[in-house]
């Protein structure tokens, strides 16, 4: 099978290949779980579809210590280069479909695009996935109007008269005051009148004069043809319905985790389908690790911070169950690179 490493080069990754660990995911969290491993003296494959996870969904990073500010796409560039420079193989394009746990205790791990091979130990870092309103029109216009991401798509509106971003957090703030300065007027709808997001963020929406809060109001329809023309509100107070017309629409209310392939795994989650896992990132199936997004860690404070620390506490419990369970002996110092 051959496979995209890093995103640069095709390698091959054999049918049956053996590795100490095997990574599922490329953002933040598994990246900074593969430096710990191949630190550790562990060999690593990362398997993902890309590299970056959330990351590739903003551009500007300015709460990572010690950066200060930076393009998020140079952090990534640094968090994968840092992987490989121990020695971490990383493959994307390809999505992990099973993990399988075999009678000699070892895992095999099987995907998309001709991936198979074994692990002793398994780090599942695969995040979250962008949460859907779920209401007529939102598949079908996806793409041509529809947009989860305003920090990625906002430029593509330049000039244009309205667009609606829906939520009440962080994500839903920044987009609107980041699409303030591409559009005439920015309908901010939200279900509740209060919010999650930060404060200082609340308060620079309010300043923009172009941004219209639309509160107790949730989205009963996406209207268009070819594109979104309009959307349809309904206020849950009055009953009242309004048909905003608009060019376009940011969902941002969250994110979900991937209840079904946790639930192949075999791991335990809980109610909402993230992960459960205790303080050294163990999860309920032994030998299996999980750390970022897709944990019941921290839930309500989702960082690129908190996701790497998770990953380095992932590795080094997976560091330590090798060891005791004797799967893995380290190299001897002479056979180390000098």
């Amino acid at each position: 099978m051959s496979l995209r490493l890093g995103g640069l080069k095709r390698v091959k990754v054999p049918r049956g290949e053996e590795y100490d660990i095997v990574v599922v995911g490329g953002g933040p969290a598994g990246l900074s779980a593969a430096i710990y491993t191949t630190r550790f003296l562990l060999s690593t494959l990362v398997v993902s579809k890309d590299v970056g996870g959330q990351l590739n969904l903003t551009n500007w990073i300015d709460d990572y210590p010690g950066m200060g500010g930076l393009e998020a796409s140079k952090l990534v560039e640094a968090f994968r280069s840092h992987a490989e420079m121990f020695g971490a193989k990383i493959v994307t394009g390809v999505t992990v479909t099973g993990v399988e746990k075999l009678g000699d205790g070892r895992f095999r791990v099987t995907g998309s695009r001709g991936l198979d091979v074994t692990a002793s130990a398994v780090i599942l870092a695969v995040g979250s996935e962008r949460r859907k309103l779920r209401v007529p029109g939102e598949d079908r216009l996806a793409g041509r109007g529809v947009s989860y991401c305003s920090v990625c798509d906002a430029p593509l509106f330049k000039g244009k008269d309205a667009v609606v971003v829906v939520g009440g957090g962080d994500a839903a703030f920044e987009g609107a005051v980041l699409l303030s300065g591409y559009v005439k007027k920015v309908y901010l709808v939200h279900r509740r009148r209060g919010f999650r997001a930060k404060p200082y963020l609340v308060e620079e929406a309010r300043s923009r004069p172009n941004i219209e809060f639309v509160l107790d109001t949730v989205v009963k329809e996406i209207r268009g043809e070819d594109r979104v023309e309009s959307v349809v509100v309904v206020n849950k107070v009055t009953g009242e319905e309004r048909e905003l017309k608009v060019d376009g629409i940011f969902i941002e209310i969250g994110n979900e985790p991937p209840r079904e392939f946790f639930e192949r795994v075999g791991v335990e989650t809980d109610k909402d389908g993230y992960v459960k896992v205790d303080e050294f990132m163990r999860t309920s199936v032994e030998g299996i690790f999980a750390a970022g997004d897709c944990t019941t860690v921290w839930k309500g404070f989702r960082q690129v911070i908190t996701a790497a620390a998770m990953g380095a506490v992932a590795a080094y419990s997976a560091y330590n169950y090798l060891t005791e369970k004797g799967l893995y002996k380290p190299k001897p110092l002479t056979q180390l690179k000098a």
